[in-house]
């Protein structure tokens, strides 16, 4: 009787077991989802690549730059509707080293508030637009690459208003740029000093100095280049005095998205080739025969020997010459618009002269 007892016992929980496995069977355990999300994870990680920069420029067969499209010197459209300025040739040069072509580009006008959301959004591969590299700015913007020019910001009055020094303009109405570091600046100058001041800010930079122009304030404000590019096409130049005072220090810089090293790399890197090509005395009129250099640096700058990291950037090994020979080294593209025969205006180059002859323009080793 025992015995049977037992064997009716383990008889149920046997048949208990096979219960419970079926009903694990038929509802999937925790684990499961798991298991079903497997396939959509695949995808995920291969998102980065298929959103590096270079390769969606090579892609789309153009270079996408964000640009200024009124400013002398930097960023304006010619007679003919065509983008011209220092900034320009800056994105011609990048399509150049991409593509062997430098008109493989796109311009996109933006305004001064518009460059972060566009660096953010990937809006734009690029953006060469007069903007100062801060600190804030390359946490939430994007990267900033090499700097191209160094400039300071300055207040432009009229002679007639006996201006000649920060403190005679205190309680003076100021036209300034929103969104930008001048803002900033000019309201620290002030606290510094002191002194009061109304601003009348625009966030179209044309129509700062369009109401500067019909006597809305009495001066305006922004980086001394483009206040020189500026008064250059009023209609009497000599009626404008740029006060000597220097207020901040704006060193301006291309920058690109965030999150992609390759791409700033090879941005920076092509901005280097354009240093580095005006002192070693490579020019567009001589990049060709320069390749049969004796100088080993020269020959490994165009390709000839050896490499500075072409194949990591993605980019050919003579890709330096199709810049060189599409717009010139740095100082070629500086004379081009603001040199003693500029296409803009005259601007003396001080700061932005190479680092070899008194200036701060410096760049990297290629090697």
């Amino acid at each position: 009787m025992r015995s049977k007892f037992f064997s009716l016992l383990a008889l149920v929980v046997v048949f208990s077991m096979l219960l419970s496995a079926c009903s694990q069977a038929a509802t999937p355990a925790p684990a499961a989802p798991a298991a079903e999300a497997a396939p959509t994870a695949a995808p995920a990680a291969e998102a980065p690549a298929s959103q590096k920069i270079l390769d969606a420029v090579k892609a789309r067969g153009k270079l996408v730059c964000g640009i200024h499209t009124s400013l002398p010197g930097f960023g304006y459209l010619d007679a003919d509707g065509k983008n011209r300025g220092f900034d320009i040739d800056v994105c011609r040069a990048v399509a150049a080293a991409v593509f062997g072509n430098a008109d493989a580009v796109e311009f996109v006008p933006i305004s001064a508030a518009e460059r972060g959301p566009a660096l953010q959004t990937r809006e734009v591969d690029l953006v060469s637009r007069n903007m100062t590299w801060t600190s804030s700015r390359e946490a939430q913007w994007g990267n900033f690459t090499q700097v191209m020019f160094y400039d300071g910001q300055g207040i432009l009055v009229r002679t007639e208003g006996g201006f000649t020094t920060l403190e005679d303009l205190d309680g003076a109405t100021i036209c300034v740029t929103t969104g930008t570091t001048t803002e900033q600046n000019l309201a620290d100058a002030f606290r510094e000093r002191g002194l009061t001041f109304t601003a009348v800010t625009f966030e179209d930079t044309n129509a700062v100095y369009s109401a500067y122009e019909d006597g809305r304030c009495d001066a305006a404000t922004s980086d001394k280049s483009q206040l020189a590019a500026v008064r250059s096409g009023f209609a009497n130049p000599a009626d404008h005095l740029l006060l000597d005072e220097t207020l901040s220090k704006e060193p301006l810089t291309p920058a690109v998205p965030a999150g992609d090293d390759q791409w700033h790399d090879l941005v920076s890197t092509v901005l280097g080739v354009l240093i580095n090509a005006e002192e070693l005395g490579v020019t567009s009129a001589n990049v060709q025969e320069m390749k049969t250099s004796e100088n080993v640096v020269i020959q490994r700058m165009l390709g000839s020997e050896g490499s500075f990291g072409q194949a990591d950037l993605g980019l050919s090994n003579d890709f330096a010459v199709n810049v060189i020979a599409s717009v010139g080294n740095y100082g070629e593209i500086y004379d081009r618009y603001m040199g003693p025969n500029g296409l803009s205006f005259t601007l003396d180059r001080g700061l932005n002269n190479l680092w070899s002859n008194g200036g701060l323009i410096y760049g990297i080793p290629l090697r």
